[in-house]
């Protein structure tokens, strides 16, 4: 495991006190309609607190609603019913640029399928996220390269996705993560396209993050991953079990 003191700006929030909420769920319903069909009604009635330093996982079967659960912790999408607070502001009163420079600065997140732009080399995806926040091009490129080589990378600077294995890519996906130095790490199915070897390498990372002082917020069907979690939400048909 890599010394994560490396990174810059972690090692500042250990011995955090849990207190502040940054993530609240306060009664979302979230409908999609389906066009002539019946309307489909995924989330009823989310009640959630998330508290700074905490480690959640968020747990269920297929249908059970985890993605669109990801899609309202990260502030990607808006309730039909209810509100999203992320650090006390109601997602639904922000702007798009207003909210995304909030999730920007916010939220680092880890994707089952990487989700990295193919034309853009390691370095290059590991900068996008800075750019979003108007971090200077010098700056971007230092911290980049820093995470990169930290994750040992530093050979793959140039390297586009397609020529990266599946776990190099997701460290490169950790990198970018963790590029605006985010107070939440919101990891969706983070092992799911990984072996066994690079899924614990990823799991023990999150679990140092947490040591560190970050909030971790773990979505997952893989009952074999909440064990890394100090709290288990679970999820069935929409709603959370009691």
């Amino acid at each position: 495991m890599m010394h994560l003191t490396l990174f810059m700006g972690i090692s500042k929030r250990r011995g955090i006190i849990m207190s502040e909420v940054i993530v609240q769920i306060d009664n979302v319903w979230k409908k999609y309609d389906m066009g002539k069909a019946e309307p489909v009604v995924v989330l009823k009635g989310i009640n959630l607190e998330v508290r700074q330093g905490e480690f959640v996982a968020i747990t269920g079967p297929s249908g059970s609603g985890k993605s669109t659960m990801v899609n309202m912790i990260g502030a990607l999408d808006r309730p039909s019913w209810g509100a999203v607070y992320l650090k006390g502001r109601n997602i639904a009163h922000m702007s798009e640029s207003s909210l995304a420079f909030l999730r920007g600065k916010t939220i680092g997140f880890i994707f089952q399928q990487f989700n990295l732009v193919p034309t853009l080399s390691a370095l290059q995806n590991v900068m996008l996220p800075m750019e979003i926040v108007n971090e200077s091009e010098k700056e971007a490129h230092v911290r980049a390269r820093h995470l990169l080589e930290s994750l040992g990378l530093i050979e793959r600077l140039t390297h586009r996705p397609n020529q990266l294995s599946g776990g190099q890519q997701q460290r490169v996906a950790i990198a970018r993560a963790l590029a605006n130095d985010p107070e939440v790490i919101l990891a969706d199915e983070p092992t799911g396209n990984l072996d066994s070897k690079t899924g614990e390498f990823v799991m023990n990372f999150l679990g140092e993050m947490h040591d560190q002082g970050k909030t971790v917020i773990l979505i997952t069907h893989d009952l074999d991953l909440v064990k890394y979690a100090k709290r288990i939400i679970k999820l069935k048909d929409g709603k959370i079990e009691p």
